[in-house]
């Protein structure tokens, strides 16, 4: 296992970790994991892309780490009651049309095209930034204003993103079947 890939699998064991550590209350230990992890996201990513150690394994291995600590910390904060139920069910729907599309996107056009979208990427930032900054106002008691635009913001770009996947994979579906492709 390369470098990249192990950084992203440690990813993956760091998630029951934040699990506990929120549950146990334990907010800035679980504030200063997510740092972690958000700096292992960079830095696999930077060493795949410097010493050319991009991998097929790493090409699910990272977003299915990326995934896995969002959604933990999504579900794990509503039910905390520090993130609104709304929230999570919104962030939770979109990677479940996102998975559905992309199986369904296999079945018409016989290949799996996952290939991140810019809102996408933008969305991820705001997700990562709202856990951020709620996990921050956990750990030190105190209110951000922010916060609550943040959320706004998160929920928008999280519905824009997963219409945007469904809209794209759909454009390139009809059009593979009208070239009787399918």
């Amino acid at each position: 296992m390369n470098p990249p890939n192990l950084l992203s699998f440690l990813r993956i064991l760091s998630v029951p970790f934040l699990i506990w550590l929120l549950l146990e209350e334990h907010a800035t230990l679980a504030l200063w994991l997510f740092i972690g992890a958000g700096v292992t996201d960079a830095l696999d990513g930077f060493i795949a892309k410097r010493w050319q150690m991009e991998s097929e394994l790493g090409r699910y291995l990272d977003p299915i780490a990326d995934k896995l600590l969002l959604l933990s910390g999504f579900i794990t904060l509503t039910y905390l009651d520090l993130l609104p139920l709304w929230m999570t069910l919104l962030v939770v729907t979109r990677d479940v049309v996102i998975v559905g599309g992309a199986l369904l996107f296999q079945v018409i056009t016989g290949r799996l095209q996952i290939k991140p979208l810019w809102i996408s990427k933008f969305n991820t930032v705001n997700q990562i930034l709202l856990l951020g900054l709620v996990l921050l106002q956990a750990s030190t008691q105190t209110m951000y204003g922010w916060l609550e635009p943040l959320l706004w913001l998160t929920a928008l770009t999280t519905l824009f993103s997963g219409l945007s996947y469904f809209v794209t994979w759909g454009r390139i579906a009809t059009q593979q079947e009208g070239m009787g492709h399918a």
